[in-house]
């Protein structure tokens, strides 16, 4: 818990903390302390409205479904799908113990891949042709 929200949950701190200020401020800090509190609610509200509504909506729509005789199940196996593409390798090499290894060329340096270019090795020595 912050500092300063110790201080406004705690009267004594907070009674502290108002002693020099004059009545005015205090109605003033009151009354934007309300303000938000009222956009808060307002939000909160609005968060819980949006809720119900989606709520009723997949309802219709799993009544519609009920009513039509469709399962999920249905819909599931109507959707296609596209496949992750997958990447071609691009390098390959042979290690010292005889496996072979792969190499898109994206993302982090294998350490196979790694090793072979420490040795003096270039990726144009194991593009794949």
């Amino acid at each position: 818990m912050s500092d300063f929200l110790k201080t406004l949950t705690r009267k004594n701190s907070l009674r502290k903390q108002c002693a020099d200020l004059s009545v005015e401020e205090i109605e003033k800090v009151l009354a934007d302390l309300k303000e938000i509190a009222d956009d808060k609610r307002a939000e909160e509200e609005a968060a819980e409205a949006a809720r119900q509504a989606r709520e009723e909506k997949i309802d219709v729509i799993r009544q519609t479904m009920k009513d039509a005789g469709i399962d999920l199940e249905d819909l599931l196996g109507a959707i296609d799908v596209a496949p992750k593409k997958k990447v071609q390798p691009k390098y390959r090499i042979t290690d010292d113990e005889g496996v072979t290894h792969e190499w898109s060329g994206r993302g982090r340096t294998p350490v196979a891949f790694q090793k072979f270019f420490d040795k003096g090795n270039t990726k144009e020595d194991c593009l794949i042709k």
